[in-house]
């Protein structure tokens, strides 16, 4: 099963807003370091910036956000974060969001991919283990580190069809969503009333 990975832009701050108000909090404190408030997410939602950051989605069939990865970069190397709704884990959404990542990372030229996390956060030290990340725990921490091979033009080209494919996937999926709209108000219209 292929899952579509799409670069998300600024229209997206709403889902994501609503993406990771949807994680328990013990996930929230996975992702952040700490069970962050609502408006401790909107304030970093807000502030990320999408000129410079790159976010990848995956969205589900109604359009919501099931799985989310921030890349941040600095100076020679590139920071990821991610999250992925419990209904969803277990089917490889975590894992495709850190390879989109990565490779995002690998054509950008930045040299290492790090990931901060919590040592108890089996889900992404299970990711970070099986793409080969150089792990390092301290205390209840782990700092992950993985050397990126340096772009070429097929890992350029790649990432064009990779994101041609999310686009296409996002519109098939909007075009079911808009006619089960339709169609739920053709049924609701159609009801008798008394």
């Amino acid at each position: 099963m292929n899952i579509a990975v799409q670069r998300l832009n600024e229209g997206a701050r709403t889902l994501l807003y609503e993406h990771f108000l949807a994680l328990p909090p013990e996930d929230r404190r996975f992702r952040f370091g700490s069970s962050l408030s609502g408006e401790a997410m909107a304030a970093y939602v807000g502030g990320i910036a999408f000129d410079h950051d790159a976010v990848f989605g995956v969205h589900d069939d109604d359009l919501a956000l099931v799985g989310v990865a921030h890349v941040g970069f600095g100076d020679d190397t590139a920071e990821l974060g991610l999250s992925v709704l419990p209904a969803h884990r277990g089917r490889g959404v975590g894992s495709v969001l850190f390879e989109r990542a990565a490779e995002h990372a690998r054509n950008r030229f930045v040299p290492r991919l790090f990931m901060y996390c919590l040592k108890e956060n089996a889900p992404i030290m299970r990711i970070a283990q099986r793409f080969g990340m150089d792990i390092v725990t301290d205390a209840g921490d782990a700092d992950a580190h993985l050397a990126l091979p340096q772009a070429s033009p097929e890992s350029i080209a790649g990432e064009f069809v990779i994101e041609g494919f999310a686009l296409y996937d996002y519109a098939l999926k909007a075009e079911v969503a808009a006619w089960k709209g339709i169609n739920a108000a053709l049924e609701g219209a159609a009801r008798p009333t008394r």
